[in-house]
């Protein structure tokens, strides 16, 4: 009996097949929700590591603890300046890298 080669996929080509090519609305917004879910899961990730509660943690930025837990688990409504004060109460280093095209750019 005559076995059958079974075909293999890469993970950038399921992505342009079922959400869109690179380029697309729906790949960009794709993207953008997978980037913002990973940034909540780092702040839940550096509270933890730091024993602190969602409440604790709000005293220590300013604000409510709903708005700790909608960071942690969604980061899509925080202001860059909301998520740098959580760091920063965390004591936690954070770092932005600007790509255009294929050159970083640097900050002078």
């Amino acid at each position: 009996m005559a076995t059958k080669e079974i075909k293999t996929y890469s993970l950038a080509e399921m992505k342009d097949k079922y959400i869109g090519k690179v380029g697309t609305t729906e790949r960009d917004e794709y993207e953008y929700e997978l980037r913002m879910d990973v940034l909540g899961k780092m702040i839940k990730s550096a509270r933890q590591e730091r024993n602190l509660t969602q409440e604790q943690l709000g005293k220590l930025v300013g604000v409510q603890k709903a708005q700790i837990s909608k960071l942690e688990s969604s980061a899509n409504s925080a202001t860059i300046d909301t998520v740098l004060k959580v760091f920063k109460a965390l004591k936690a280093e954070i770092s932005f890298n600007v790509k255009i095209e294929d050159n970083f750019v640097k900050l002078a």
